[in-house]
């Protein structure tokens, strides 16, 4: 099953072409990365799929839904679908951890707020926080914890697609593999589906199911580390140096 199509994207910002016929899928409760160099346009293609960017040409679907034409009812319905995880968290500093978390829950749904603050502490405990976090503010924690706050946000919802942009950028090589280890039991214990841009060597080694790499404005390659190694061997040595 695909839970994301894109289709021949073109997106050009004055005369600069980003991407010049990008096409993939992702399918469902896989792991899946977007790979490239910088300037490749790896941020820009996951804000065109989360309809915060829109592309000059070409088509995406998530869940069936085609997001380059579509009303705001069914817009607003998708994106409860998915969770977003931004590079540093995107965390509001004047609200407790608790607050952060609750916020999606008191902006799309009508339950009471000590429920609402209950699944709040539930979201926390799965990403490996205590209830002694619930009180403090940003400011107060790590890098990964500010990380596991913003993760635990995304889950509020309960979300058939996660989306991470850079999710260990900023970490020590210790809180990177626990935040991987994180996903990974995440995946597997809610069967959601995450797609993540990353260019941290050893989650596109060991955590990644697909990928694929943008060079060239197109996609250069696409497949498991496994095979592209074996295949494409110049391309990846030189994209992992």
């Amino acid at each position: 099953m695909v839970a994301i199509e894109v289709k021949d994207i073109v997106t050009a910002f004055g005369s600069n072409v980003v991407h010049d016929g990008v096409s993939f899928q992702v399918n469902k409760g896989e792991i899946f990365g977007i790979l490239g160099g910088s300037g490749s346009g790896k941020t820009v293609l996951m804000r065109e799929i989360l309809m915060l960017n829109r592309p000059k040409k070409g088509e995406i679907f998530v869940l069936n839904y085609p997001v380059h034409n579509i009303d705001e009812e069914a817009r607003a319905n998708l994106r409860m679908q998915w969770g977003v995880l931004f590079q540093f968290g995107a965390l509001f500093s004047s609200l407790s951890v608790l607050e952060n978390v609750m916020l999606p829950l008191k902006e799309y749904t009508k339950l009471p707020e000590p429920f609402i603050a209950d699944i709040a502490r539930m979201k926390l405990r799965m990403v490996g926080l205590d209830d002694s976090v619930a009180k403090k503010v940003p400011s107060q924690l790590s890098g990964g914890m500010k990380k596991r706050v913003g993760l635990a946000r995304a889950l509020a919802l309960d979300p058939k697609i996660l989306f991470l942009d850079e999710p260990t950028s900023g970490l020590d090589p210790a809180s990177s593999r626990a935040f991987d280890a994180l996903i990974v039991s995440l995946r597997d214990l809610l069967g959601i589906t995450v797609v993540m841009v990353t260019h941290d060597k050893d989650t596109i080694a060991t955590v990644l199911d697909r990928f694929i790499i943008l060079k060239n404005k197109r996609v250069e390659a696409c497949g498991d580390y496994k095979s592209l190694m074996r295949d494409k061997p110049q391309l990846m040595q030189k994209f992992l140096e």
